[in-house]
C-alpha cells in the first residue's frame, strides 16, 4: 500500500552516507546546533529513486520537531507527515553533533548514517542530503523551513543543489499544504512557525514539470 511506502520517507529509508556535498555547501558544525531546535515545516522533496518520488507526491503537509537530549551530542528528530486521512509519525533518527563538527541525520536503533544537513544561506531553512544504494545510487534532498513564506530566492537555491546532485526538475515535489492534518503544537520549543499554504502560493511561476506549494501536485 502506498501510505506504508510513505513511512520510509520519514526514516529517509535505508540510506548509505552521503557521498559529497552539493556545490561544495559546508556542513554545520557544532556551534550552529542550538539554532537547528524547533519546529520545521516541510517544503519539498527532491528524488531520484521512482518510489521515493512517488511517495512525496502523496504527501500533503508534514513537519519536523527537533528537541535537544541529555547527551548533548544528538538532537531527536521528530517527523510528521499528512498522506490522505491520515498523520504519520517517526522519532527513529537524529541529528548527532561528531568530533569532526558534522551534523548527521542517523538511525536511533541501528546508528546507520542516513543523511548530511546542509548549511545554507539562511537559518530559516534547513537542507538534508541523502543518498540510496539500490542497483545504482540515487540521491536525494528534503527541505524544510521555519514558514511558508520563502522568498523565491531561498527556492532557488534548494533547486540550485538538487541540480548539483544531477536531480531534473521533474524529481522535485513541493508538498501543497491543503489541509492542517498534522498539527503543530502551541507548547513546542524554538520558533513558531507560520503555517500559511495560501503564502506558498504567491512565489513566482515553477518550471514545467516542478510541483510547487499549492498545486494539485500530480
Amino acid at each position: 500500500m502506498a501510505v506504508v511506502g510513505v513511512a520510509a520517507i520519514l526514516g529517509l529509508a535505508a540510506l548509505l552516507p552521503a557521498a559529497g556535498v552539493p556545490c561544495g555547501a559546508p556542513h554545520p558544525d557544532s556551534t550552529t546546533a542550538s539554532k537547528l531546535l524547533g519546529t520545521w515545516l516541510y517544503v519539498a522533496g527532491a528524488a531520484q529513486f521512482p518510489q521515493h518520488l512517488l511517495e512525496m507526491l502523496l504527501i500533503d503537509h508534514g513537519h519536523l520537531l527537533v528537541e535537544p537530549q541529555a547527551s548533548g551530542q544528538e538532537l531527536l528528530l521528530t517527523q510528521r507527515v499528512a498522506v490522505g486521512d491520515q498523520c504519520l509519525t517517526n522519532n527513529s533518527t537524529y541529528f548527532e553533533i561528531t568530533a569532526g563538527n558534522t551534523t548527521l541525520v542517523k538511525h536511533a536503533k541501528t546508528h546507520q548514517t542516513m543523511g548530511t544537513l546542509m548549511n545554507l544561506s539562511s537559518e530559516d531553512i534547513l537542507l538534508i542530503q541523502y543518498q540510496l544504494q539500490r542497483e545504482r545510487t540515487y540521491s536525494g534532498l528534503y527541505l524544510y523551513a521555519r514558514n511558508l513564506n520563502m522568498s523565491t530566492a531561498h527556492q532557488e537555491e534548494f533547486e540550485h543543489h538538487a541540480k548539483c546532485l544531477g536531480l531534473s526538475e521533474e524529481e522535485i515535489v513541493y508538498a501543497p499544504w491543503k489541509t492542517e492534518l498534522c498539527q503543530v503544537k502551541a507548547d513546542e520549543k524554538g520558533n513558531s512557525p507560520h503555517m500559511e499554504p495560501a503564502a506558498a502560493a504567491t512565489a513566482s511561476s515553477p518550471p514545467p514539470g516542478t510541483h510547487r506549494p499549492g498545486s494539485a501536485g500530480n
